[in-house]
């Protein structure tokens, strides 16, 4: 059974499949802690060599952070663990792997962050950010909806001419650059 991690209290006892990826990794012997999440949380996987057996339990050892795994194991409530539950793994497999993760747990300046957006937006934050956000448009749009508003997606401005198209409608923009407004069929 595919369960998500902010359900994952619902599955206490049972055998759940998740799927995410490796946030942090720590050993302690014969035994590996992966904080894996979501989209929806984190949740502790606890793996034993015995259990895993040598070969699945040394290939965790070199998982790299934000790697792309499916762990599979019982649900059970442990107050130490991370979100209160844990995971006693039986079973893992790596969907994708991840090398050489550029952003870690030291601090970056917000221009190398910004270079790496698409990774940036997985960390907690500011993927607390993106949910307020998109709590208000949500709001916004059932505001409008209510009242039978209909939503237009208009043409924008380009700083070029869209492929295809045949007239321009040229814009002076800020008095340097001429901009076009959109009017390729492929948008509409």
């Amino acid at each position: 059974m595919t369960a998500y991690i902010e359900k994952i209290a619902d599955f206490e006892g049972q055998q759940v499949t998740l799927r995410g990826w490796l946030h942090k990794r720590r050993s302690s012997g014969k035994i590996h802690f992966l904080t894996v999440r979501d989209g929806t949380g984190f949740i502790q996987a606890v793996m034993s060599k015995s259990v895993v057996g040598e070969e699945a339990f040394h290939r965790a050892d070199h998982l790299g952070q934000e790697t792309s795994l499916a762990v599979k194991g019982t649900v059970r409530a442990d107050k130490r663990a991370p979100g209160g539950y844990e995971i006693d793994v039986t079973h893992f497999s790596v969907i994708g792997e991840s090398t050489g993760y550029p952003i870690t747990s030291k601090e970056h300046g917000v221009d190398y962050l910004l270079d790496r957006r698409h990774l940036w937006i997985r960390a907690p934050r500011q993927q607390a950010i993106l949910r307020i956000r998109h709590a208000v448009v949500d709001a916004v749009r059932d505001f409008f909806n209510n009242r039978n508003f209909t939503l237009a997606d208009t043409p924008i401005f380009t700083p070029a001419a869209c492929e295809g198209t045949t007239t321009l409608f040229p814009v002076q923009y800020f008095d340097e650059t001429t901009a076009y407004l959109a009017q390729s069929g492929q948008l509409y």
